[in-house]
């Protein structure tokens, strides 16, 4: 059962990743299909990071701390799609 105390890490994580995607939505060498890729790579490595680091971190080992650190790098690409498609609406 997951400890929803740690919540926060997977959104740090995630905050990280979306201004990793909007540096690389304004970069002019990156193509927009790129970027979820890029944020998931971003929130990886930034998941394996944090098992070192953050004590309490929600993995306990690698394979797991690195799903932790895609889903929510891929979740700012989502929240971003999320925001543009409201606004659009609205």
């Amino acid at each position: 059962m997951m400890d929803f105390t740690q919540i926060g890490t997977c959104g740090g994580i995630g905050v990280l990743c979306y201004l990793v995607g909007l540096w690389a939505k304004n970069s002019t060498k990156v193509k927009d299909n790129y970027i979820p890729v890029i944020v998931g790579v971003v929130g990886g490595a930034l998941g394996i990071l944090g098992m070192f680091v953050i004590p309490n971190f929600p993995a306990n080992d690698v394979i797991n701390a690195c799903a932790v650190g895609i889903i929510s790098g891929l979740a700012s690409t989502g929240a971003d799609q999320i925001y543009k498609q409201v606004k659009k609406d609205a």
